[in-house]
């Protein structure tokens, strides 16, 4: 497939990496004082830029492939996950973004170990390395897939390995030098490249449809198969469907809040505003411009659908369609159309876009990751010894870097496996992969919010459930055991809401010493324990 990259799409390609390092290196002058300027930004990230940033490490390749590839099979329902975004922001800005600012913490886990002791803070840090490590091998192995075909025109193990490799190897050379304030300003650029992108694709998808927008419109109103591929909310209570409005409310908004408001990866850039007002507003409007973002991925994949598909509204002819071995037929639809359909500088912009959105979201994971190794790991205990000045610290935050890149590498070649075996849509796989660190996390977070009691012992043992829970929901395990048929098939968001409850459940059974001042005197609110 390479060979039909011209000297155009490869100038593109490589304007971008220029672009790319270019940015780092100016980034990276500026000499990072400590560890909190290394993962915070020196607490110095504007509110539009916050935005940026947190909608290209939510987005990322899950986006940029899985939105096409939703649209593709299904429908606009997904479009309507913001309805849970919308709750889980209000939620996190109100409840859990001034309590973070007030303690000024670096990690979001550092507020458990002033509620429950340093043993509940790094249980929870090492829940979410546990987590961010599986749903970071998750959205690197989708982004591979794309790599995979533009290097070897195929989807196999092998290629997906090499592929990922490559995709790792950039992302931590992007991030080593400059931390948080290189990485927000670089998604910045990688936001542009494949929103612009992706605008263009759109447009020249559109002018390949033959059919007026009235016959354009009713055809997908109502399909030969009988289905609505315009539809936009789904009412039922049927717990295989991910998207449905129930669905939404409940799991859906869960898996925001624990997104938002308890990953590290995307609470980061937060938590790296002026303050907590600025957080929030830069939350609220990430939200507010996902919405028109994921409406062009999904519109994209729609109209793959037509133009793959649907000979009545192609005037009688669709694209020729070949694949790559079976079992990767919608999962490489996109590219497939980027690679053989598009014109020259647009192949090249758009296989650009797709390495944005890989190198975007895998070193900000990165970062997140060593941040948490680092502050509530490593330093606590490097303090019990000889004091080490901060430029020690920037220097372990890199090999931390290293260490978890490595782990994400081989979560990614997992997925390859795990994805073909439950033949789920690109969304459904990698949503689902993050409910491993956020059903524990979610259950003792509500415990310390919402009660008085919780004790370390019943926040590792909580965390430890809620990824219990969810691996045995899991449909190779579920398989296995032989659970009931509704349990096998349960959608993820229905998941989420079974192994967060699971969670709370055992984390309210412990008691909070009562009088131990495990919260500074100036912490106020009910995280307070008496």
């Amino acid at each position: 497939m390479t060979g039909q990259f011209g000297l155009l799409d490869w100038c593109v390609i490589a304007g971008y990496f220029l672009v790319i390092a270019s940015a780092g290196a100016i980034l990276s002058r500026r000499q990072t004082r400590d560890a909190r300027d290394y993962f915070l930004g020196g607490g110095a990230v504007p509110s539009w830029l916050a935005a940026i940033s947190v909608l290209a490490t939510t987005q990322s390749a899950a986006t940029f492939l899985g939105g096409p590839d939703y649209g593709f099979r299904g429908d606009f329902t997904y479009l309507s996950t913001n309805i849970g975004a919308l709750l889980a922001a209000v939620f996190v800005a109100r409840v859990l973004m001034p309590r973070f600012y007030r303690e000024g913490v670096t990690t979001v886990y550092e507020l458990l170990g002033r509620r429950f002791g340093s043993a509940a803070m790094r249980a929870a840090g090492a829940m979410f390395v546990v987590g961010r490590i599986l749903a970071g091998g998750a959205r690197l192995y989708l982004a591979a897939i794309a790599v995979s075909m533009i290097i070897a025109n195929d989807v196999s193990a092998s290629s997906v390995m090499v592929a990922a490799t490559i995709l790792i190897i950039a992302s931590f050379l992007f991030t080593f030098h400059g931390g948080l304030r290189s990485i927000v300003w670089i998604d910045l650029i990688q936001f542009t490249t494949y929103s612009v992108a992706a605008l263009a694709i759109l447009a020249l998808l559109a002018s390949k449809v033959h059919a007026p927008l009235p016959q354009l419109l009713s055809g997908l109103t109502s399909t030969p198969d009988g289905n609505d591929k315009l539809r936009l909310l789904e009412f039922s209570w049927n717990l295989r469907s991910p998207f449905s409005l129930p669905a939404i409310i409940t799991g859906v908004t869960l898996l925001y809040i624990g997104n938002f408001g308890l990953d590290q990866d995307t609470t980061q850039r937060l938590l790296a505003c002026k303050d907590a007002r600025a957080g929030s507003r830069g939350l609220y409007l990430s939200v507010l411009t996902t919405i028109p973002v994921v409406a062009v991925f999904i519109a994209i994949g729609t109209l793959l659908y037509v133009v793959y598909t649907r000979p009545d509204l192609m005037g009688g002819h669709t694209l020729s369609q070949a694949h790559p071995g079976s079992g990767h037929r919608d999962v490489t639809v996109f590219m497939r159309f980027i690679l053989t359909q598009t014109p020259p500088g647009l192949r090249g912009l758009a296989t650009a876009g797709v390495l944005a959105t890989a190198v975007g979201t895998t070193m900000s994971a990165l970062n997140a990751m060593s941040s948490v190794l680092v502050q509530d790991f490593y330093r606590p205990w490097r303090a019990r010894g000889v004091p080490a000045p901060e430029s020690h610290y920037v220097f372990a935050g890199r090999i931390g870097m290293a260490v978890t890149g490595l782990a994400t590498l081989g979560m990614a070649i997992l997925s390859f496996y795990w994805q073909r075996y439950t033949n789920a849509p690109l969304l459904d796989f990698v949503l689902s992969v993050m409910n491993f660190a956020y059903a524990g996390l979610l259950g003792v977070y509500f415990t310390a919010v919402f009660t008085r009691r919780g004790s370390a012992a019943s926040v590792m043992a909580a965390l430890g459930v809620g990824f219990l829970v969810i691996l045995l929901l899991q449909p190779y395990v579920a398989d296995r055991l032989g659970l009931p048929d509704t349990l096998r098939r349960l959608a993820f968001p229905w998941q989420l809401c079974l192994g967060a409850g699971a969670s709370f459940l055992t984390c309210v059974l412990g008691r909070s010493k009562v009088r131990e001042q495990v919260n500074p005197p100036h912490f106020q609110g009910v995280l307070n324990v008496d």
